[in-house]
């Protein structure tokens, strides 16, 4: 738990399992320090389409002042087939405070290596796939060395292939990153932000990400983040039926009486573990 400026306790949950991942405009400094002190569970300073190409320069010096004065976040960066990336890398490379990049429209493993090795070979990479190229390759890229977790560039995947936003349009992409992130042994994906203020929409398409085996959720605004960390956290009933369950099974020394027994234990642990790390009590 950290202290943020209004004095409320913010909680630290790991990039693995973290819900809420707020794009912050790379140019827009004032708003760094507002963002850090949000709900998100993580943050990501904006360098890419956010950024007009004219002000990217200053974008990228903005974010490498802020985190060398003592900040983390996450650099959504340009994308391998563009100059802004190398330009990224030579800025970023050592820098103090970045905890990863997204690296942006991402449609080979190469692009995620070649990022991950720029960047000293310690610097995690979130793989954004954009295109039905990517998606295709999301199985290879979830294999490549430096991928930490993927995530669902939604909008610019739409454009890319005339999809609609309709749900059924739009879970084959989805359920292929969650296979892809399987079989890669990453944790669970991030899916695309919802663009809109209305909260029973975004809790609507919340509810889909959860749904579809997605585990994290881009976001474009602050007000947007209590939501998304609801929807995206065992409910109360979850977690009570988990602790039950668990207590149970160590009552009875931990022995198995039928088959549905280690997949329910599986499930109470995940709960238990999630539930912990976010806050969420049992009814």
């Amino acid at each position: 738990m950290s202290t943020t400026g209004t004095g409320r306790q913010r909680r630290i949950v790991e990039p693995e399992i973290a819900r809420s991942w707020l794009l912050v405009n790379g140019s827009r400094p004032e708003s760094f320090d507002t963002a850090r002190a949000s709900r998100a569970d993580q943050i990501i300073l904006d360098v890419e389409d956010a950024v007009d190409p004219a002000n990217k320069d200053a974008a990228r010096a903005a974010v490498v002042d802020w985190l060398g004065s003592g900040n983390r976040a996450w650099v959504r960066i340009n994308d391998r087939s563009t100059p802004f990336w190398a330009d990224d890398m030579a800025l970023l490379a050592g820098v103090d405070g970045l905890d990863g990049v997204l690296l942006a429209k991402t449609e080979a493993a190469e692009h995620v290596t070649e990022t991950f090795d720029r960047l000293g070979g310690a610097v995690p990479v979130l793989p954004l796939i954009e295109s039905a190229v990517g998606i295709e390759a999301a199985v290879s890229i979830a294999g490549a060395r430096g991928a930490f977790r993927l995530a669902f560039g939604s909008g610019d995947y739409r454009r890319d292939t005339g999809t609609s936003a309709d749900d059924l349009a739009m879970a084959y992409p989805r359920s292929r990153l969650v296979v892809a992130s399987r079989v890669g042994n990453l944790p669970g994906p991030i899916d695309g932000p919802t663009v809109g203020s209305s909260h029973p929409v975004l809790r609507e398409q919340s509810q889909t990400t959860v749904a579809l085996g997605m585990t994290g959720k881009l976001c474009l605004d602050i007000g947007q983040l209590p939501v998304i960390n609801e929807v995206i956290s065992p409910t109360p009933s979850d977690v009570a039926w988990a602790r039950d369950f668990l207590a149970d099974f160590e009552a009875r020394g931990r022995v198995i009486n039928d088959g549905s027994d280690l997949p329910r234990l599986g499930r109470a642990q995940k709960i238990e573990k999630l539930a912990t790390a976010f806050g969420v009590n049992p009814l």
